[in-house]
């Protein structure tokens, strides 16, 4: 008989070959699976003997835990998926995780920088990249954060996509670069002349200051072990920028300029099925998480052009 954890590599594999599930992905997924076992381990169970009880005792142990809603929603996921491979592997006759409800949880709005937030951010962001008074080094580091905050805000890509690009991106010819996201899925995502400028700018300083990390593949390399900046490191220098720009760091992250980006084009007139392709979502059912932009818009043109509007009857 097969143990838990080797159903759970058998699980992960499936997650692995037929998902295409990037590493952080799977990795989540590990750690939720261990501590599903870790429970029905202390309870006597395994996952092949577990039952429907012994899935909600261990959503109860989350809230006792103090785990929020949608942490324990997703741990819950993890162990219906978890079940459901069992099942149709045919390892159990059952699923004891189908009648089991999750925990109840409101969707919060994302939270949003405005346009003004972004162009202080932007300027701070900038500010001494040509001071040729000021060390190559901090020029350099200065010319990065412009880069990252330009190249995030012009494209919506999640953190991991733009640590991730290629130092050819920065010589493109095209008004776009094309993405490998979730599930090796590709997509092409816009790129504004100030981005290529900035790409442009920063590669120049880089190259002076640290030729060696300047050839390397990566377009954000340092140092470190993976060999390019890590988003820990990008979002601690982000709020550093953000507290000179009078943003608050509750405020700000690189996910908030993923926001930003999705936001700012519903309220510019884009359309939803656009933005869901530009961010990489597989359903659009994810980026209707946004429609509470589109509704302000959609207030707006009653407000400005219905004939019975005050405004209307005003003028």
């Amino acid at each position: 008989m097969t143990s838990a954890s080797g159903l759970a590599a058998l699980f992960l594999d499936m997650i692995a070959a037929e998902r295409g599930a990037a590493r952080n992905t799977l990795d989540a997924y590990r750690r939720d699976l261990e501590d599903y076992l870790g429970f029905l381990a202390t309870c006597g169970q395994t996952p092949l003997s577990a039952t429907t009880g012994n899935v909600e005792e261990f959503l109860a142990s989350l809230d006792a835990r103090g785990l929020k809603a949608s942490s324990a929603a997703r741990k819950l996921s993890c162990v219906r998926q978890f079940h459901k491979f069992l099942y149709s592997e045919g390892r159990r006759g059952d699923d004891p995780s189908t009648i089991v409800e999750g925990p109840r949880q409101g969707r919060p709005l994302p939270k949003v920088l405005t346009m003004d937030d972004i162009d202080r951010l932007l300027a701070v962001a900038s500010e001494g990249i040509d001071d040729e008074g000021r060390p190559t080094g901090e020029r350099a580091r200065a010319a990065r954060m412009a880069c990252l905050l330009e190249t995030l805000y012009a494209t919506g890509l999640r953190v991991s996509e733009l640590l991730a690009l290629p130092r050819r991106a920065a010589h493109t010819r095209e008004p776009y670069l094309t993405i490998r996201g979730k599930g090796g899925r590709e997509r092409i995502v816009p790129l504004s002349p100030r981005a290529v400028s900035a790409m442009r700018r920063y590669m120049e300083l880089l190259a002076l200051h640290a030729p060696g990390l300047a050839a390397t593949q990566w377009l954000f390399p340092s140092d470190g072990e993976s060999g390019r900046l890590t988003r820990q490191a990008f979002a601690r220098d982000l709020k550093t920028v953000a507290a000179g720009a009078g943003i608050a760091a509750d405020r700000i992250s690189p996910h908030v300029m993923r926001h930003a980006f999705a936001s700012h084009l519903l309220q510019n007139g884009a359309d939803l099925r656009v933005v869901q392709e530009l961010l990489g979502h597989a359903d659009v059912s994810t980026t209707q998480i946004y429609t509470h932009v589109l509704d302000e818009r959609v207030k707006a043109m009653v407000r400005d052009l219905h004939p019975l509007s005050q405004k209307t009857r005003s003028a």
